[in-house]
C-alpha cells in the first residue's frame, strides 16, 4: 500500500426510482479512478431495476397466516419472505432463511425501509451479477476499471447490531486466504481467510448510515490488492450453525 485509504460517501444521489441508471447518477457526483471499489447498497439497486411489490398484491397463504400470527408480523409481508426463500431454517422468533444464491439472511432480506408505505423490497435474485453490470457500466461511462460490491445489512449469531455483508462483488475476490503463508514468528497459516468483502461492506454501512443518511454508495479508494477466492459461504455440510438450527425446527 502506497498511502491511505480514502473513503468516500457520494452525496446527493436521488431517491431511486425503476429505471434509474444507479452507475450514471454515481458517476455524475463523484468520478471514479482505476482501482476504486464502489459500495452500493442493494437497496438502491433493488429499487433501479424493480424489484418490489405492493403489499396489496399479495395474498398470503395458509403458512404465511400462521408465520404472521406467531412473530406477530403482517402476512402479505411474511408471504414475500417466503416467496423470496429458497429454504426456511427457522421459524420464530423471526424467519430465517436460505435464498436462491446462497445467503441466509433474517426474512431473506425483504425490508419495508427506505421506500414508500405499503411497498416492500427484494434483494437482487443474482447479486453477483448486479455487481458485474454495475462494473461493467461505469467502465462504459468513465473508462475506469472499479471493483464493486452490492451490500446488505445483516444482524449476527452471538452478537448484538446490524453491520453490512457484501452479497454480490466484482473486480475481485471475497476471501483473502493467508493459508500456506507464515506469521510474524514464521508459523504457517493453515485455516486464515479474510472475508475482506464484507470488511469492506462494513465500513461502508458505517458511511452510509441505518437511517435518513441518504448516502447509499460508498467509494473506497488506494485499497491494497488481494488474492485468495469466492467461496464466501458455506455449504450445507459445512455449515454447523445452519444444521443445528434445522435439526431444532425439524
Amino acid at each position: 500500500m502506497t498511502g491511505s485509504i480514502q473513503v468516500i460517501g457520494v452525496q446527493g444521489l436521488p431517491l431511486i426510482h425503476a429505471g434509474d441508471d444507479v452507475a450514471a447518477l454515481v458517476c455524475e457526483r463523484l468520478p471514479v479512478n482505476d482501482g476504486d471499489i464502489l459500495c452500493i447498497a442493494s437497496t438502491i439497486y433493488s429499487k433501479s431495476k424493480g424489484y418490489t411489490k405492493s403489499l396489496a398484491a399479495i395474498t398470503p397463504t395458509e403458512r404465511a397466516v400462521r408465520l404472521g400470527k406467531l412473530n406477530g408480523e403482517d402476512p402479505r409481508f411474511v408471504q414475500a419472505v417466503l416467496d423470496a426463500s429458497t429454504d426456511i431454517i427457522m421459524e420464530h422468533p423471526f424467519i430465517l432463511s436460505e435464498l436462491s444464491f446462497g445467503h441466509i439472511g433474517v426474512r431473506a432480506g425483504v425490508d419495508q425501509s427506505n421506500i414508500e408505505d405499503g411497498m416492500v423490497i427484494f434483494l437482487p435474485p443474482e447479486p453477483m451479477k448486479a455487481a458485474d453490470d454495475v462494473r461493467k457500466r461505469i467502465k462504459e461511462i468513465s473508462g475506469k476499471d472499479v471493483g464493486v460490491i452490492i451490500t446488505d445489512t445483516c444482524g449476527r449469531s452471538f452478537r448484538r447490531g446490524q453491520t453490512g455483508n457484501a452479497i454480490g462483488w466484482s473486480g475481485m475476490t471475497a476471501i483473502r486466504d493467508f493459508r500456506g503463508d507464515t506469521d510474524l514468528f514464521g508459523h504457517v497459516l493453515k485455516i486464515t481467510e479474510e472475508a475482506v468483502v464484507d470488511e469492506i461492506a462494513g465500513f461502508s454501512n458505517f458511511v452510509m448510515g441505518e437511517s435518513n443518511n441518504g448516502v447509499p454508495a460508498v467509494v473506497f479508494r488506494n485499497c491494497p490488492s488481494w488474492t485468495g477466492h469466492d467461496n464466501l459461504y458455506f455449504s450445507g455440510e459445512e455449515d454447523i450453525t445452519r444444521r443445528v438450527l434445522k435439526k431444532e425446527w425439524s
